[in-house]
């Protein structure tokens, strides 16, 4: 990037630079659910034909543009913030988990999908989130983790096979 904006003329790389500016200036976090938004909630917690019952928790905002692109999920989302690390040093306090528990009551929200990454710090943050959230009643789910569509038994790994296993469903 730096060689790239070394290369072009001075003018280009002021209107660039004004626009990261601008965006910074225009963008923020939606107040309910902590997206990306230009007003004070997201266009998704705004939308009425959306299920307010039904909330994915996801670890990044980027992660809602993804499950987004499916046409798949019409509830509304939770983001986080990150996952729980111990070894990143981030613990549950420095995520957005205390809201989501305040959401719960303040919204009749009856299920969360878990969707963090399949990583160790996406499990633990997903049994975390169990863990804490049973008592409150709502419905904890998790995505479904397995093979991936047009996939080869030969390259999938023992845990990802085991979970594809363990997942199945009938046909």
């Amino acid at each position: 990037m730096a060689f790239h904006l070394l290369s072009v003329e001075e003018a280009d790389a002021l209107r660039l630079a004004q626009s990261i500016v601008d965006l910074r200036e225009q963008l923020g976090i939606c107040r309910r659910c902590f997206n990306v938004t230009s007003s004070e909630e997201c266009a998704l917690c705004r939308d009425p034909k959306r299920d307010g019952s039904i909330v994915c928790v996801v670890e990044r905002a980027q992660d809602i543009a993804v499950i987004e692109r499916t046409q798949e999920f019409r509830g509304r989302y939770h983001v986080l913030g990150g996952s729980i690390s111990p070894i990143g040093g981030v613990g549950p306090g420095q995520l957005r988990i205390a809201e989501l528990g305040d959401r719960i009551a303040a919204e009749g929200i009856v299920e969360l999908i878990v969707a963090t990454n399949p990583t160790v710090e996406g499990d633990v943050t997903a049994m975390y989130l169990a863990r804490e959230l049973k008592p409150t009643g709502v419905r904890i789910t998790r995505l479904a983790m397995g093979l991936p569509v047009g996939g080869d038994l030969d390259y999938a790994d023992e845990l990802t096979l085991g979970r594809a296993l363990t997942g199945r469903m009938e046909i």
